[in-house]
């Protein structure tokens, strides 16, 4: 289980794995890319590919995948970026529409929402 997230496991569709994972945090990247309230945050990234690694990883080993999560804990990996509520539900935003893409069911995708909101603490403002 991804370290700071709740101890729910939602479910990704079968077909795909680890290609879905990679297609919906692709998807979910470029979409911050576009977003013009995060597109700075996301094009200020150092290292996009080891970001959408750590976002694979935590996909993975949320939806208990054969893939553990290596990265930072959540306050720990967002403390001293000041993210604000609406920069929060904009990439939530974005998230549901990389999610709907992708053609996640409405049960995965109320499991992803849960355990995200549930870090929001560990996010905004910390």
């Amino acid at each position: 289980m991804p370290k700071g997230s709740s101890d729910d496991h939602y479910t990704l569709p079968a077909p795909g794995g680890a290609e879905c994972i990679a297609r919906l945090v692709d998807d979910a990247v470029t979409a911050h890319l576009g977003n013009p309230v995060v597109k700075t945050r996301f094009e200020n990234v150092k290292d996009l590919d080891h970001l959408k690694q750590m976002a694979s990883e935590f996909f993975s080993a949320g939806s208990g995948g054969p893939e553990a999560y290596t990265g930072k804990d959540m306050l720990t990996a967002h403390k001293g970026m000041n993210i604000s509520e609406q920069e929060y539900l904009a990439v939530m935003d974005d998230i549901v529409g990389a999610m709907d893409k992708n053609g996640l069911d409405d049960d995965a995708k109320k499991d992803v929402i849960a355990i995200l909101y549930s870090l929001k603490g560990e996010i905004i403002r910390v």
